[in-house]
Parts: C-alpha cells; sequence; structure tokens
C-alpha cells in the first residue's frame, strides 16, 4: 500500500510546475469560499462550535489530502455526519464526540489496513440515495432551533418534534426572517455567479452586514478563537474502557458513514476526473485524520463531495488544492475571526437547509418512482425512514437486509414452463413420432430447492395422468441437497403411476451433486441425457 501510495504521488506530481501551481491556487481559493459558510454551519450544527468545523476543516483539508487515496479528495465537516453527531452530544457531551471520533479513526486506519475498501461496492443504489434523503431530512430538522429560536429536547428527530408541542416556546420572528431571506436568496441566486461565487458566502456575507447595521437580537455564532488548539479538545486521560466501551456503537457509527462517504465521493468525483481512487490508501487517510482531529478539537471529517466537485471544476490538478484551501481557511480564521464571530446562526440554518435539500439524489429519486420500479421503491423508503428513526448504521443493516431478502426472493422465483411434444413437427430420422405421444417437455429455470419444487409440482400435475415426463434443465445453474431429494421423492411417485421420467440438459455442477446425493444410482442411468433430443431417440428405440 505504500509503494501503491508513493506511486500515485510520484505520478500526480511529475511535470509539476508554475502554471499547475497557479490552478492549485485558484482552485483552493475557490473551494475555501465554498467551505467557509459550510465548516462554520456544520460545527455548530453538530452540537459543537462554529470553531469546532473550522478547525476540522483546516486539519483533514492537510493531513486527510496528502495522505489521500487520490489527487482530488477534498475532506472536512459535512451534514451527514451532523446527523450522527447531534445525538452524540445530546447523551455523551463533546467530549464523547471526541473520543468517538478517535475509535472511528482507528476502525477507518483498520479497514483502510485490512482492505475492506470494496465493502461499499456491495450497497445497492436504492440504499445509498435513500439513506442520503433520511440525512438530509435529519439535517433540515436540526436547523429548526436555529432558524425560529424554539427548544426542543431529545436525542432522536421524534423525540426532537414532539417536544416542540410539549416546551413553553419562544418564536423568534427577527430569526425566522433571517434565515428565510438566506433560503430565498441561495433558491434565486444565479447558477453562473454561483461557479465564481458561491450563494451561500454571499448570503451570509449579507446576513452578517445586516448584522453590523441593525444589531438584530439574534443568536450569533459567537467567538471564533484564534488558534488550532482549542479549549474544548480530546484529552487522553478520557480515553478509558468505560467510555470506550459506551461509545462503540457511536463510533461504528461515525467509521461507518466516514467509510460510505469517502468513497462514494472519491468514485463519483473519480469519474468527473478520469482518475480512480485507491479505496484502500484512502480509508488509512480517513482514519489517520479522524485520530488527529479530536486532538485539536474538531469534529469527524469525510470526504465532501460539494467541496470535491468544485475543486475539480475549478480546475485543480493536485491534492496541493485541498492544502491551499487549508491555509485560507486558517487565514480566514485569524483575520476574519471577530466578523464572523457576528454571523446570526439563523443564517447558517438556512444555508443548512438549502444543502440539506441538494443533498437529495433527486434524479435517482424521479427514476426510482416515474419507472415504479417497486424493490427499488421500497429499498429507498424502508432506508430513508430507517435513518431518520434508528441510528445511521442500523438504517444501513435494515436498508441491506431488505435488499437480501428482496434478491433471494427473485433469484430464488423459478421458473418452470411446459411443452407437448408434437410429433408432426419433429423432423429427425430416428425418431418414431407414434411412441411420443403423450410425452411432454417440462422446462426449468432457475434455483432447485425444496422451497421451489412445490411450484415443479404444481405445473407437472397440470398435465395428463398418462403423460411422460423429460425434465429439461439447462437452466438449473444452483441446486442443492433439499431440492434434489424433493425432485427424487416426487419422481419415484411418478414412476409408481407407471409414468416414465427422463432428465436432459443438465449443467455440470447440478449433475455432480446428484450424483454426490446417489440420486443417479437409485434412477436407471438411461434416464439422464445431455440433451432432449437424445431423449426422443430414447424413447423411439423402446
Amino acid at each position: 500500500m505504500v509503494k501503491q501510495y508513493i506511486g500515485s504521488l510520484k505520478k500526480e506530481f511529475s511535470g509539476y510546475n508554475a502554471a499547475k501551481f497557479g490552478k492549485d491556487v485558484l482552485a483552493g481559493v475557490t473551494v475555501a469560499a465554498v467551505a467557509l459558510p459550510l465548516a462554520l454551519a456544520f460545527g455548530v450544527s453538530s452540537g459543537a462550535s462554529a470553531a469546532s468545523g473550522l478547525v476540522t476543516a483546516i486539519i483533514a483539508g492537510i493531513v486527510t489530502a496528502m495522505l489521500s487515496g487520490a489527487s482530488y479528495q477534498i475532506s472536512g465537516p459535512t451534514g451527514a455526519m451532523t446527523a450522527v453527531l447531534v445525538s452524540v452530544v445530546a447523551q455523551y457531551g463533546i467530549n464523547g464526540v471526541f473520543v468517538a471520533s478517535f475509535m472511528a479513526g482507528v476502525i477507518l486506519l483498520l479497514c483502510g489496513i485490512f482492505r475492506l475498501g470494496k465493502l461499499v461496492s456491495y450497497l445497492p443504489s436504492p440504499v445509498i440515495t435513500g439513506f442520503t434523503s433520511g440525512i438530509a431530512i435529519i439535517i433540515a430538522f436540526g436547523q429548526i432551533n436555529n432558524l425560529t429560536g424554539l427548544t426542543s429536547e431529545g436525542t432522536t428527530t421524534i423525540d426532537k418534534t414532539i417536544s416542540y408541542f410539549t416546551l413553553e416556546q419562544n418564536f423568534n420572528m427577527t430569526s425566522f426572517i433571517i434565515g428565510i431571506a438566506v433560503i430565498l436568496f441561495m433558491f434565486i441566486y444565479p447558477k453562473k455567479l454561483n461557479q465564481y461565487v458561491p450563494g451561500s458566502l454571499v448570503s451570509i456575507i449579507l446576513a452578517t452586514a445586516a448584522q453590523f447595521i441593525f444589531k438584530f437580537d439574534v443568536a450569533l455564532v459567537g467567538q471564533i478563537p484564534k488558534t488550532l488548539f482549542l479549549d474544548e479538545r480530546l484529552d487522553f486521560s478520557a480515553l478509558n474502557l468505560e467510555a470506550m466501551k459506551n461509545l462503540v456503537m457511536p463510533a461504528i457509527s461515525i467509521a461507518a458513514l466516514g467509510l460510505i462517504e469517502s468513497l462514494l465521493c472519491g468514485a463519483s468525483a473519480g469519474r468527473m476526473k478520469n482518475e480512480k481512487l485507491n479505496a484502500d490508501v484512502e480509508l488509512v487517510a480517513q482514519g489517520i485524520g479522524n485520530i488527529l482531529i479530536p486532538l485539536f478539537g474538531g469534529v469527524p471529517s469525510t470526504a465532501a463531495i460539494a467541496r470535491t466537485s468544485v475543486a475539480i471544476k475549478s480546475g485543480g490538478q493536485t491534492r496541493l488544492t485541498s492544502v491551499i484551501h487549508s491555509a485560507v481557511l486558517l487565514l480566514s480564521m485569524f483575520v476574519l475571526g471577530g466578523v464572523m464571530s457576528q454571523i446570526p446562526l439563523s443564517a447558517l440554518a438556512g444555508v443548512l437547509i438549502v444543502t440539506a435539500w441538494r443533498m437529495n439524489e433527486w434524479e435517482t429519486i424521479k427514476d426510482i418512482f416515474g419507472k415504479k420500479l417497486k424493490t427499488a421503491m421500497f429499498q429507498f423508503l424502508i432506508t430513508m425512514f430507517a435513518t431518520v428513526i434508528f441510528d445511521l448504521t442500523i438504517a444501513i443493516v435494515i436498508g441491506l437486509a431488505f435488499s437480501l431478502i428482496m434478491f433471494v426472493v427473485k433469484v430464488s422465483d423459478m421458473q418452470v414452463t411446459t411443452s407437448e411434444v408434437d410429433p408432426e413437427k419433429l423432423d429427425m430420422a430416428n425418431v418414431d413420432p407414434e411412441k411420443l405421444k403423450y410425452t411432454s417437455v417440462v422446462y426449468i429455470t432457475g434455483p432447485l430447492y425444496f422451497g421451489t419444487c412445490a411450484n415443479l409440482e404444481d405445473k407437472v400435475s397440470s398435465l395428463g395422468e398418462n403423460y411422460n415426463i423429460i425434465f429439461s434443465m439447462r437452466g438449473v445453474t444452483v441446486a442443492d441437497i433439499s431440492g434434489i431429494e424433493a425432485l427424487h421423492e416426487y419422481c419415484e411417485r411418478l414412476i409408481s403411476q407407471g409414468r416414465m421420467v427422463y432428465f436432459s440438459c443438465i449443467q455440470p455442477p447440478v449433475m455432480d451433486l446428484i450424483e454426490r446425493s446417489g440420486l443417479k444410482e437409485r434412477f436407471k442411468h438411461d434416464m439422464f441425457f445431455w440433451s432432449t433430443d437424445k431423449v426422443f431417440e430414447h424413447i423411439s428405440s423402446l
């Protein structure tokens, strides 16, 4: 893996010159403009602070990017991760987040070392889409407090929603108007301008300027410390066995989300840049990044498709784009800290609500429901609701379990068709048409196991009692011993009724199981043929 990483670096920086560096600088500044409001918003939304979001973006943008499995990945705090962290903060406090992040980093590091990067390829697309939509709902609901000034209690979205009707509330109209104004502005902001100056940044600047002028009575971001080492950060004394035992499931959730988001981002961005992501190296990078970030007081990070796609579209050449984006954020932290402290939280809430809306893969959702793909629809809906109701890791498990059940049901569906032999249509020299009267060919397609034999029996029972049966099994590629035994018992009943039974076109793996099970020994050897034509010739010779 180290050799692969060094080799990719040599290839990436081969022929690197001032012109390419200039493109990296331009792309890095552009990405920083996108990342700044999001980092602040995700930091606040996660239950930590705006400074935590900035620190996360800065450290991840340097450490994770430099170790990344591709040249284009931009990592930092993400909306999806805030959905996990809010409940962790509610139950275990900010120190719980730091410990869980550190543990998740170790898990991701081990996943990379043991080359588990291909795991994400086994997730069905509708499950991922439902997972993303569920996270978008959680993010949007999580902004209600900052948007309106309302308060809530509970660790789940449902608990918080109920608490709005049970707690005494104080609606802040000014905050609400600022948030709605930001949302409307971002939706009407011209797309052509967005590629040069992000609408999210412009809306935050306007909202902050209004705050400086009118001094609204609204909640603000608060002080931005001019240091990378925040007062609240991971203390190694907190890494005791008892605390770690309680945080195993949150750590697994953070690691699972980090794995899924980072690899999906890498796969999607890789197609944009025509560069393949080394998934295992990427997991190692994400692991090391998330081990280090809590030591500075940051929250867990993943690769972010929004920032990564902006980097690629802005002409970023190498991973230095991410490093430059971090340098710009660091400069902003030191120079603009006083200005950023006056940003209304409702403005950041508006940015996140729009981000949540845009997170949804609307084209994919439209295809799933427009084409009425029932299995995909259920996969999407089940995963989405499970994400909102349960833990994100449980939602993925539920979505995968449902997908697996539907897959098993689908592949287990045996197709059985019957066709009576019409002697007049046979053009074979060695066949006696008279002897083929009352003979039917039963074509079997699909797996042969105990459950599918009932379907086979129903189809054959619809034939007349005088018919001899030829089982054509070319379409049977998989069988188990219970299916072979059930087939044997059914054939014994047919033979006891004075009917002849033949087998043709048996695939080698199935024939091997038939021989090992003793079925071929219990029947006559001349009941098994490689083709149906040979069966016709055999019957004619009797």
